[in-house]
């Protein structure tokens, strides 16, 4: 690996009220080791990388945490269970809380949904992994639950996703969420291209979802991996890209 590549990664850090001892983080694909489809900072080791770079910038990764402690990876399913307690080999799971300074969470996405959570008075955070599927299976009820925190007390940043203007997708997405709550529909904007399709908005969908349990407190939600070149997006890229990780912790 040339000394001239940049492997300091490029980050977002999340615009929401939550207290300084929170951190958190996305990373995009504009610096890093990985190259071709995979360029340039990508964290998956299951989607055909090379594995050594995989490991380089998992490694870089660890440093903009600025300590020694874990991250806990997550070998997700699209479902909705959430890992409560640090796992050094990868659950499986689609979410991660920490209530301790032990160890970070993490999540990968190239479209799907990273939503982050903390509490009003810093003693808890988690991350989930939010696709159409997740969303549907209830991954952020069960993330809310595992919080164990008021309603109001929680805090939520909606980080990089694909659009409503890009995510067109077929009846089985559509019946999904609107079988369970059909004030859904407004999430959905019939498709002028295929019949029985619809452009669905996640934000949307994400943030109905809170408003049923009462959370208010939903900050982001403004980005488009399928639009923007800076992320990894597995619709626009055909199915072959890297990901990105959501990360949160407690300092």
């Amino acid at each position: 690996m040339s000394d001239a590549i940049d492997l300091r990664p490029t980050l977002i850090t999340p615009d929401w009220a939550a207290p300084p001892n929170v951190g958190a983080f996305v990373t995009t694909r504009e610096t890093g080791p990985s190259q071709g489809d995979f360029a340039a900072f990508n964290l998956a080791h299951n989607v055909g990388d090379n594995s050594d770079h995989v490991d380089l910038c998992r490694r870089q990764l660890q440093k903009e945490l600025s300590d020694e402690r874990p991250l806990m990876w997550l070998n997700q399913t699209h479902g909705a269970r959430v890992q409560q307690h640090f796992q050094k080999s990868s659950p499986d799971a689609d979410a991660a809380l920490a209530k301790t300074r032990d160890y970070a969470c993490v999540v990968l996405t190239a479209d799907c949904l990273p939503v982050l959570f903390c509490d009003r008075a810093g003693t808890r955070v988690a991350v989930a992994h939010a696709g159409w599927r997740g969303l549907a299976g209830g991954v952020l009820e069960a993330t809310v639950a595992a919080l164990n925190t008021p309603p109001d007390d929680v805090l939520v940043w909606l980080g990089p996703a694909i659009s409503n203007a890009q995510f067109e997708v077929g009846p089985e997405v559509y019946d999904a969420f609107i079988a369970v709550n059909p004030g859904a529909e407004e999430a959905f904007d019939h498709s002028p291209y295929r019949l029985g399709h619809q452009m669905a908005d996640l934000y949307r969908l994400a943030r109905l979802r809170l408003e049923a349990l009462g959370i208010h407190h939903v900050s982001g939600g403004h980005f488009c991996t399928a639009c923007e070149s800076r992320f990894y997006s597995y619709r626009r890229d055909n199915g072959r890209t890297g990901r990105m990780a959501s990360v949160i912790w407690l300092k």
